[in-house]
């Protein structure tokens, strides 16, 4: 989470832009989007140049003009900075990932709109003060920046906190071989979790180091051979949105982490334009809720015998379709996916417990997607085209943040024993649960009987304490005690009133 500094620096900034003219929420967060990726260009290459340095290699700046970095053009006077940046260093960003490179596709349409050079010299001093190598820094920046939007949870658009990211991600431990993908992507969230966990796990312990700015460098990923860094850089990350400005700052993000020519388009894939299927070993997301679609533009494959125009429904069915044969899944959706009685909910609870392994099941509380909203989530948990033996229930009850809409953090998380737990379950599919951990399972037949219900309140065992009463002669006894008692009071204290009238 941003600490109180942070936030009020972004405030400022925030105002700043409504101040100077740039009333539209979006395109605030886009600007300044364009101007948090320079600054990190410059940083990712400061480091860059430093680490050759060690090594003793030539240094290759990704700026073709020094006065093109962030820690050059910020000490310029305030017209020759407007310039630099306007005129050259906002074109070179969109064109960065060369002619034909979707990036540079979805670039195309970025407009550099800071009216004037004094609201851009001002914005260059607020984030320079801002310390961005700190990854979970710069995701929540993003997110507090997000959170800003006044459109924020329309169409069940909310973003997803990025503990619970990375707890999906450990959950799902992709490797260097899968090709992974987010239908309904934002700002890349899922993908950069993805790819910065990859990095970690394929990081020797000896290659960890600690630079001379106290910065620590746990994600080198030296591991990885020559073919798996080419998948990684060109071909491992896939994202969707239907949001143009949300694309571009999702490919601004891949960028920053070394990929360098992401696949991010704009796309609504649930429409007819869009499909893909057998495509990809793992799928993170989590697509608009309570949302829906013209029934006339949903693609045929989906609305095939689909009944519904729900979003979240298209969407377990997208998932399913893209996903290539013994993919993996971990989504998010609304608790009404897990127990509603229509045909359309039933038919998608029944093709996972039937046609594919339904593994996991995590009740999350209704207070992880606040300030946006207060709907109670589940994250499901499929390998497409296994079996369900049964299913692996978790009730979380809490994530380490408070469940208000102030999230503040906690002591109290569940997260490290779900992963745990999960970790122990796949290893040992037999394991039982022991009497005070939060886990069960449910059988396939059990779930069968139950309509396919996936709610976890529908199976979790509820031990009730007897509660032991005294006789009620006993009661009877003691409440003429306290009867006694109080009229004795009462009498001292008319006493006392009438003692100190006279």
């Amino acid at each position: 989470m941003l600490n109180s500094e942070i936030k009020s620096k972004i405030d400022k900034l925030w105002n700043n832009f409504w101040s100077g003219g740039i009333s539209n929420p979006l395109t605030v967060i886009e600007q300044i989007s364009y101007l948090l990726f320079i600054k990190r260009l410059d940083d990712i290459d400061n480091t860059n140049e430093k680490m050759d340095n060690r090594l003793n290699k030539p240094h290759t700046s990704v700026f073709p003009e020094e006065l093109m970095k962030w820690s050059r053009f910020k000490r310029l006077d305030v017209n020759e900075m407007f310039d630099v940046v306007s005129q050259k260093v906002f074109p070179f960003i969109k064109n960065m990932g060369g002619k034909d490179s979707s990036f540079t596709a979805e670039m195309k349409d970025a407009v550099f709109m800071i009216p004037k050079p004094s609201l851009l010299q001002e914005s260059v001093r607020i984030i320079d003060g801002i310390n961005m190598e700190d990854t979970d820094t710069k995701g929540d920046l993003y997110e507090y920046l997000l959170s800003k939007l006044s459109v924020s949870g329309v169409n069940g658009q909310f973003r997803t906190p990025r503990h619970i990211i990375r707890m999906m991600v450990e959950l799902m431990d992709p490797t260097a071989e899968d090709k992974i993908c987010d239908p309904a992507c934002g700002t890349a969230g899922f993908l950069v979790g993805s790819l910065e966990y990859i990095l970690e796990k394929y990081t020797r312990p000896e290659s960890v180091f600690t630079d001379e700015e106290g910065i620590v460098h746990r994600r080198i990923g030296d591991m990885m051979e020559s073919g798996d860094w080419e998948h990684f850089r060109t071909s491992m990350f896939y994202g969707f949105d239907f949001d143009p400005s949300m694309v571009r700052i999702a490919s601004m993000n891949l960028m920053l982490h070394s990929i360098e020519n992401p696949n991010v388009v704009q796309s609504d894939s649930l429409s007819k334009r869009y499909e893909e299927e057998n495509k990809y070993t793992l799928v993170l997301a989590n697509p608009p809720f309570k949302g829906s679609i013209d029934k006339g533009d949903i693609s045929k494959s989906l609305a095939k015998g689909a009944g519904t125009t729900k979003t979240e429904l298209l969407f377990i069915r997208l998932i399913n379709r893209i996903l290539d044969l013994g993919g993996r899944c971990a989504v998010i959706v609304p608790d009404g996916v897990l127990f509603g009685s229509t045909r359309a909910h039933r038919e998608i609870r029944k093709n996972l417990v039937e046609n594919n392994a339904l593994e996991g099941v995590i009740s999350m509380p209704s207070g992880v997607f606040k300030p946006y909203a207060g709907v109670s989530t589940a994250v499901l948990m499929f390998t497409k085209g296994g079996e369900t033996d049964r299913v692996w229930f978790y009730d979380m009850t809490a994530d380490g943040f408070s469940l208000d809409d102030k999230r503040n953090p906690i002591d109290d998380s569940d997260i490290p024993d779900i992963i745990k737990s999960w970790k122990k379950v796949k290893a040992h599919r037999t394991i039982e649960p022991d009497k005070d951990d939060r886990w069960f399972w449910v059988k396939k037949e059990e779930i069968a009987d139950n309509d396919y219900d996936l709610s976890i309140n529908r199976y979790k065992e509820v031990e009730y304490e007897e509660v032991k009463y005294e006789e009620p002669q006993v009661i009877l006894e003691k409440i003429e005690t306290l009867e006694k008692g109080i009229l004795k009071d009462v009498a001292e204290l008319k006493g006392m009133v009438k003692q100190h009238e006279e």
